[in-house]
This record gives structure tokens, sequence and C-alpha cells, in this order.
């Protein structure tokens, strides 16, 4: 199997009549894609689910939602509360098992026109190689994202809270298979730059910022946590914040190419995520309020990128400035002129 996975560049007009042809297409590692635009594992179901609503087939990147090497039950209901500014879950990882997947849910996912990256997760190392190794050269596969960071199961965070444990597994991985690598990290750390640091030194070509942040809901009038595991994971608009921080950190201290996640919701937080550092995003929980959101800020990304003074979205990413005059809170800051 080739090293290399590729597809083709995407070079799309806004339909504006003064905003030039823009090149939409990004590289992550060895894996290019035609636009910066997917969607994220857990949100976006196997694909199919969500191809009455969306083009399946302009989408950057599918992420389907997270096997593993047997079928998994989940956690108890509840499984998700809505919060003030997000939406708190706490699934489990329930999934019917890889060779499900491969049988049932590949096969459409192959055809959908959209690269497909696999999302992927042990409790172990070794299941974690297991599940690399057999998905290794299976038609259809783009690329693997290494879920290292779930808080909603025992082991979820192991990985991807410790920068030797991180390297350790990526690097077994790396060993199983010619597939591009994607680490899904956690913020629920105090170093994100450590672990990166250990994703990159065993051998991936990207990692994606963040996953879910760690938080409880609980009804006070019956003492108990409203989810059935008692704990979940945070996502939504609350996260962004704590999303770009880790891109910025990262993208400031590694040359690794970076997917952010965490809380997009419009144009304007996509392009403050690839200014920020980020070579592309995923769009998460706003799936679950507008099923075609990801259409909808893909149309809107031509224009942005025209009014951001670029040709590409390459020429957009990681260009935040961190020196001169901050900008102020006026009409001038929507402008993206600089205080005098």
């Amino acid at each position: 199997m080739s090293s290399t996975v590729s597809t083709p560049g995407q070079i799309r007009h806004s339909g504006h009549p003064d905003v030039p042809e823009i090149d939409l297409a990004v590289d992550l590692g060895r894996l290019r894609l035609p636009n910066p635009v997917m969607v994220a594992s857990g949100t976006f179901g196997y694909g199919k689910e969500m191809a009455g609503f969306v083009p399946v087939e302009r989408i950057g990147g599918v992420v389907p939602k997270t096997i593993t090497p047997l079928p998994r039950k989940g956690n108890r209901p509840w499984r998700t509360v809505e919060t003030s500014a997000g939406l708190l879950n706490s699934i489990g990882l329930d999934n019917d098992g890889v060779e499900a997947f491969v049988e049932k849910q590949l096969p459409w996912l192959a055809a959908c026109g959209a690269p497909v990256v696999v999302s992927i997760a042990g409790a172990n190392q070794d299941e974690f190689i297991a599940l690399a190794s057999r998905l290794d050269g299976v038609p259809g596969i783009a690329a693997l994202e290494l879920n290292i960071s779930c808080p909603n199961v025992s082991h979820g965070v192991d990985f991807g809270t410790d920068p030797e444990a991180c390297r350790s597994v990526v690097a077994g991985v790396r060993n199983a298979t010619s597939l591009p690598i994607l680490a899904k990290l956690t913020p629920n750390v105090t170093d994100i730059v450590s672990v990166a640091r250990g994703a990159a030194d065993g051998g991936a070509d990207g990692v994606t910022l963040v996953n879910t942040c760690l938080g409880i809901v609980v009804d006070w009038r019956r003492r108990r946590p409203l989810l059935g595991n008692g704990l979940g994971g945070l996502s939504g608009p609350a996260i962004k914040p704590i999303a770009l921080r880790c891109v910025h950190q990262v993208r400031q201290k590694l040359d690794i190419p970076i997917v952010g996640v965490g809380g997009i919701m419009t144009i304007d937080d996509i392009m403050e995520f690839l200014v920020t550092g980020a070579s592309a995003v995923q769009i998460g929980t706003a799936n679950f309020a507008d099923p075609t959101a990801a259409a909808r800020l893909l149309d809107a990304l031509p224009v942005a990128v025209a009014e951001a003074g670029a040709a590409s979205v390459r020429d957009v990413v990681g260009t935040l400035r961190l020196d001169g005059p901050q900008a102020t809170c006026g009409e001038e800051n929507k402008r993206g002129d600089e205080t005098p």
C-alpha cells in the first residue's frame, strides 16, 4: 500500500463577483484533504445517517464514530445532557466492533466521495495495534484517528495524559500500518505540548486538538448527577477558548499539522482556528443543532479566506500576530484594523 494518501485538490469560487477562486486543499502530513472542513467522530454517525441533510461528498473528511475491537454497549443512561453553552455526553464508545464496521459501514463510507478517517480506541496498546493492523490495506480508508482521549470510559485518557504513553501507543500503531495517523488529544492535562510532542515523536502525521473537557451536571433536588456515568465530556461553544489555547500552544512549540475541534459553530470560529494554527477543523456538536452545518460553513469559507487577503487556506494557517498593538473592541476590530 502506498505510504502517501491524497485526494484531489479543491478550488472553489465563492459565488461573490469580487472574490477570486480559492484553493481549499490542505495537507495533514501525508494526508491531503480537498478542504479543511471535517466532521468529528461521534457527531456524524457512520455518515449515511446524515446523507439526507448534507452532501457528504463535499466534506473535507468524515470521521465516523469510534470503533473498538469488540462490540460495546456503552454507558447507562442518561448519556447526554444539554448545558447552557454546550453538551455533556457520556456515550461510552457504544459501537458494534471492528468486524461489523468493516462489513456493514465501510462499504458505504468508501463510496461516499469524502476522505474517511477511521477513529479507533483500545483498552490497551495491543488493542490499538491490532485495530490498526486489521484496517491496514482495507480499501476506502484515508487515515486513522487514535482516540486516546475519551473521558467516558475507564481507560479513556490513559494514553492521552502521559507523553511517553502517547508516544508508545502512536509508535506501535505506526509500525502496524502505512496509513496516516492523527492522535486525538485531551485538554484535561497540565501540559498539552508535551503530550503532542509524544505523538509527534511516535510518528503521528498530525494531532487533533481537542477532545471534550471533563465535567458534571447535577440535579440538586435529588442530590444526584444527571449522567448515568456521573462524569462526562463537555463539548460545544463553552470549550472553544480552551481548544484554541491548545492549538496555539502546540503551534508555537511543534512543527506538526493540527486539526482544531471544539465549539465551532460559525465561519468566524473556523477562521479563528486556522489563523491560530490549525490546518483543518472538525465540526462536532454543531451537527446536532444543525445537520447542514458542515456544508453551510464550507460555502462561507472562500469568502472568509479572500477577506483575509489569501488565495488559499494554507496561506491563512498560523498567521496569528502576537506582537504590536492589540485590537480594540470597537468597530475597527471587526474590520481587522489595528488601534493607532
